[in-house]
């Protein structure tokens, strides 16, 4: 991906300049001793840190619209799913056995269709009756 080194170089570039970075949603993040600071160790790892929040930001944000959408999702199409966790950008999700394939099919669609970009986001599902017996389903 040719255009990765260009993003991340004007990210350096912004941060610096700015103090801060922001997620795709307009989340910002503040470094303040990119501007002001003498330590340059300090300086080196605010710069890191800044170039990876705007990515690591972004996912949160979407994670969390996803997260916002699928209580609906299931309430409109009348299924039994409920959210039970998130951790990092999965969720787990407790549903009656009889309704695995439309609660499966449901959230993935949630989850994949929280934000257009212009890549396609995908999801990996796993299914089990506890985290011990979890198995990988295959996308249809």
């Amino acid at each position: 991906f040719p255009g990765v080194k260009a993003f991340l170089d004007q990210v350096r570039v912004d941060a610096a300049k700015n103090g801060y970075v922001e997620t795709l949603y307009g989340r910002r993040r503040y470094f303040p001793n990119l501007q002001n600071s003498t330590n340059m160790a300090q300086k080196r790892r605010e710069e890191r840190e800044a170039i990876n929040s705007p990515i690591q930001g972004t996912a949160a944000d979407i994670m969390k619209v996803a997260m916002i959408g699928i209580y609906p999702a299931l309430e409109k199409a009348e299924l039994h799913g409920r959210l039970l966790l998130q951790i990092h950008d999965e969720v787990m999700i407790e549903c009656p056995e009889t309704e695995l394939d439309e609660t499966l099919a449901l959230i993935r669609e949630v989850m994949e269709n929280a934000i257009m970009l212009s890549i396609p986001l995908s999801t990996e599902a796993k299914v089990g009756k506890n985290w011990a017996e979890m198995t990988v389903v295959e996308s249809p």
